[in-house]
């Protein structure tokens, strides 16, 4: 099998593709999944290959497409759900937190719900209120759920297979501003890592920068600039949210001594305060300075014309090292 260069969009397209040869009881619902492909078009020509029972267009009803998975997981089937945005998944919020993930818990492990609910996330693509949030601590915060992030083409072509064949239900974030971005080299005969890992994605010795999903390419150009300044920084592409994979952020800590954690989300009880906490309980006496946070403010998603002023970006990231580095 040659090795192809391709965009997230296409190695999520490639890895449903993948998930539902593979199975037949995997299937895609959601809103514009089918004919249309999907409005970022991740199911372009699915429905055309596979028929219009295992990919379905479904009413514009959130709560009814989860509401409607958890029946089919019941029954033996492990439904792929889109939603369309990031903003409109809170329809759906009540089948997640009080269904979707305790029904396993509620069954004492009798009843599995593999279903994994797909929600592209974050901003910067000049969208309308509603099309660009970040939600992920809410899941992160539910017991019962898993919450992986992908950043990049290749994570997102072995991500997609790896959530779809677990047991447990799996809120996969794909960040939308990266679905045409950049296109990198896939190998379909490699084998990819465990699904809930942590990776580092550029090695380095002054700092580590944690990131996830499309916050990973802006910590990436950090580095670089950092490197002309004469500071190596390490960056590390968290991939999964929940369960956090805190290994190689300890290892990596331990070494430099500073870290940083940058997310699309608003600073207040985001990601990063959980993995400041854990950071500072682990590595206490490696730490050369506290833990910084680099996000959004506080405030809703502003109107797209001034989201570049809202989410973190290059300079922000690089502030927050040199904070660091003051200390």
């Amino acid at each position: 099998m040659s090795n192809q260069k391709i965009t997230l969009a296409k190695g999520l397209n490639m890895g449903l593709r993948k998930a539902m040869e593979d199975d037949d009881k995997v299937l895609l619902m959601g809103e514009d999944v089918g004919k249309l492909g999907g409005v970022f078009r991740i199911t372009d020509g699915l429905q055309k290959d596979f028929g219009e029972d295992r990919v379905i267009d479904s009413p514009l009803a959130e709560s009814g497409i989860v509401g409607t998975a958890v029946g089919m997981a019941l029954r033996g089937y492990r439904p792929v759900v889109e939603i369309q945005f990031d903003g409109f998944v809170y329809p759906a919020y009540d089948q997640i937190v009080c269904q979707v993930a305790k029904y396993t818990y509620r069954s004492q492990g009798k009843v599995k719900m593999p279903i994994v609910i797909r929600i592209p996330f974050g901003g910067g693509i000049g969208a309308v209120e509603h099309h660009s949030e970040s939600p992920e601590a809410q899941f992160a915060h539910t017991p019962g759920l898993k919450v992986v992030a992908c950043s990049n083409p290749v994570d997102g072509y072995w991500m997609i297979q790896q959530a779809i064949a677990h047991d447990d239900p799996v809120i996969f974030l794909e960040p939308k501003r990266q679905y045409h971005a950049d296109k990198a080299e896939l190998d379909e005969s490699a084998t990819p890592e465990p699904l809930f890992t942590s990776r580092v994605v550029r090695a380095g010795s002054d700092a580590t920068v944690l990131a996830y999903g499309p916050t990973v390419k802006t910590a990436l150009k950090c580095a670089e600039a950092a490197e002309s300044e004469g500071r190596s920084l390490e960056v590390i592409d968290l991939r999964t949210l929940s369960p956090l994979d805190m290994a190689p952020v300890y290892e990596s800590v331990r070494r430099t001594g500073r870290c940083v954690v940058t997310h699309e989300a608003h600073v207040n009880l985001g990601m990063g305060a959980e993995l400041a906490a854990r950071v500072t309980e682990e590595c206490f006496y490696s730490l050369e300075a506290p833990v910084l946070r680099v996000g959004a403010f506080d405030t809703p998603y502003p109107p797209s014309r001034i989201e570049e002023e809202y989410l973190p970006d290059l300079d922000r990231v690089l502030d927050a090292v040199d904070r660091s580095f003051a200390y």
